[in-house]
């Protein structure tokens, strides 16, 4: 059962009982509508009993105000009749519309009415009449009459008492039936609803009670799976061939795997709890200045963060190792950092060996330019000799001149290609602004040579005020593997053309922009490179020129390009028509 299967038997089991009571409360409510309309005809019943009460008192007034003036011929004793007249017509009309209301017939008010008008006209008006006049009212007859009619008008009055005191009993009789049956009714919904919502709560709860066993037994399951999940990480992070190190937000370490406590020096139970900066020291290989961990720099960009090529990891005992470091946040289900894991290893021995290579890639470049200096400086040699040898010889004044002329040529060829040798192994210790046309210019120099046995013809076409911040002699270094590499990859006669271009900055929200540097491109027409062999020129150790190269130059020209923040694409053809090679060298621009 899932959370909403749960929240529907929850809201089930909630409303119905609601339900219920609201069907409960109709029936209720009919039945005391029903009550109330039956109570308000025993009200009017009380009512019309009353006014007929008040009817009779009203005539019994009026009969004894008659009869006391009757006896006394004393006005004051007419006074209770005249004062009921108007109260007992009103009374009369008031029974006569209760009735009515009531749904009874009122013909019995009518008839009463009219005797009472009748007593009143041919009894009560006719005495009143004769005693004002000083007669005789002790008319036996007379006498008779009248009280034989208020004897009819009392019957008819009592009758009508009787006959709403019969239809209240009914009425109450009802009412109790009602009463009686909402009570019924009530008991048996009780009963009806009760064991309804029992049995729908109890199916319900089975159903509850089943998921929960279900998802209890999930959770111990998946408790156990997290168990075995996390001693496998343990196990994992423990075993690990690089060192990792796992601390909390606040930069305390958690963890440490065997490598990093042989890195460090720390053990386990010496690092926990302590903070990164105490066990994991690092600085700068160069300047000895202390470097900002990874976790400070994860922390603070909330990102997987490298650590400086140039790091020494100072070790617990005072020795030192080259480390290459990486961080990396945890987060929690909610994306909120909880801790920072780094991973590092040792270098030292790797950096020992690039630096290997490298000085076989140096003294490799070394060798192609000292045989190719030493025909460059001697050509020139033998011709200044020749010349000498021509001025001892007898030669004229002016010859003299042109000879020394030459001479000086020659001289100055030979101290330009010796500065260009000293340039290249005048290594800086930091990055300059470098001339991208001077460099390119001493490079050609150096292979002159070299492009004038194979007849190869030298195209360049160099934008001005280009420079760029680096090394001039790694990046001469590269530019002599790529031109000796064009060289050899042409046939005699050859074209190998090298242009630079400046390329501006483009700003972009996307992707950061495009840097402003300077692009230096070398093509030549040569055999190409396969599609098999290009994507593996930049490894190390590989070649296409069999024994005569140490696989090593492009690798290494790929490396220091990478140093200087910039790139380098190789694009190759071995079309009949269509052979050749192009590598562009992008380098920042000293401005940018």
């Amino acid at each position: 059962m899932n959370l909403s299967q749960l929240n529907r038997v929850l809201l089930q089991t909630l409303l119905i009982p609601v339900v219920a009571l609201m069907f409960v409360a109709a029936i209720l409510s009919l039945q005391i509508e029903n009550a109330e309309r039956t109570v308000a005809q025993m009200r009017k019943a009380d009512n019309n009993i009353a006014t007929a009460t008040l009817v009779s008192v009203l005539m019994v007034n009026e009969e004894s105000g008659l009869r006391g003036y009757q006896i006394t011929s004393n006005e004051i004793f007419l006074q209770p009749y005249d004062y009921s007249q108007v109260p007992l017509d009103n009374a009369l009309h008031e029974l006569r519309d209760g009735l009515t209301q009531q749904g009874s017939d009122p013909s019995a008010v009518d008839d009463f009415i009219m005797a009472h008008n009748v007593w009143r006209n041919s009894f009560a008006a006719p005495l009143i009449a004769a005693t004002s006049a000083g007669q005789n009212t002790r008319d036996s007859g007379l006498n008779l009459r009248g009280k034989a009619q208020m004897e009819a008008l009392s019957d008819r009055l009592n009758n009508i008492v009787e006959t709403q005191k019969t239809q209240r009993t009914l009425i109450g009789d009802t009412w109790q039936r009602q009463v009686r049956e909402t009570l019924e009714i009530l008991i048996a919904l009780a009963l009806i609803i009760g064991l309804a919502i029992g049995f729908f709560a109890r199916s319900r709860l089975h159903q509850v009670s089943a998921a929960f066993q279900a998802t209890l037994a999930s959770l111990r399951l998946n408790a156990q799976r997290t168990y075995e999940s996390e001693q496998r990480l343990r196990t994992t992070l423990t075993s690990i061939g690089d060192g990792v190190i796992v601390c909390d937000i606040d930069g305390i370490i958690e963890l440490l795997n065997l490598v990093a406590q042989q890195l460090t020096g720390w053990s386990q139970a010496e690092a926990v709890h302590k903070p990164l900066e105490e066990v994991f020291r690092i600085v700068h290989e160069t300047t000895r200045e202390p470097l900002e961990t990874p976790f400070a720099m994860v922390k603070k960009q909330q990102r997987v963060i490298n650590l400086s090529s140039h790091a020494l990891l100072l070790r617990r005992d005072g020795s030192e190792l080259n480390v290459d470091d990486s961080g990396a946040p945890i987060h929690d289900r909610s994306g909120r950092l909880v801790g920072v894991v780094m991973v590092f290893r040792d270098i030292t021995e790797q950096l020992r060996s690039q630096a290997a290579l490298l000085a076989t890639e140096k003294l490799a470049v070394a060798g192609r330019l000292a045989a190719t200096l030493a025909h460059e400086i001697h050509n020139p040699l033998d011709a200044v000799g020749n010349l000498l040898y021509l001025m001892k010889d007898g030669a004229t004044p002016e010859e003299s001149t042109q000879f020394l002329q030459l001479a000086s040529q020659e001289l100055d060829r030979v101290t330009q290609i010796s500065r260009a040798m000293l340039g290249m192994y005048r290594e800086s210790k930091t990055p300059v602004a470098v001339d991208v046309k001077d460099m390119l210019e001493s490079v050609l120099l150096l292979l002159n040579r070299q492009m004038s046995q194979l007849q190869l013809e030298v195209r360049t076409d160099f934008a001005s005020n280009a420079s760029v911040t680096g090394y001039p002699v790694e990046l001469r270094q590269v530019f002599i593997n790529l031109l000796s590499n064009a060289a050899d990859a042409s046939t005699q006669g050859g074209i190998i053309a090298v242009r630079t271009k400046l390329r501006s900055a483009v700003r972009s929200g996307k992707t950061g922009g495009r840097q402003a540097g300077v692009e230096i491109t070398i093509s030549d027409n040569g055999v190409g490179i396969s599609d098999a062999a290009l994507p593996q020129v930049f490894q190390p150790f590989f070649t296409t020129k069999g024994e005569h190269g140490t696989g090593l130059g492009l690798w290494v020209s790929h490396g220091i390009i990478e140093k200087h923040s910039g790139t380098i694409e190789i694009e190759s053809s071995t079309d009949e028509q269509n052979h050749g090679t192009r590598i562009t060298v992008f380098l920042p621009r000293l401005d940018s």
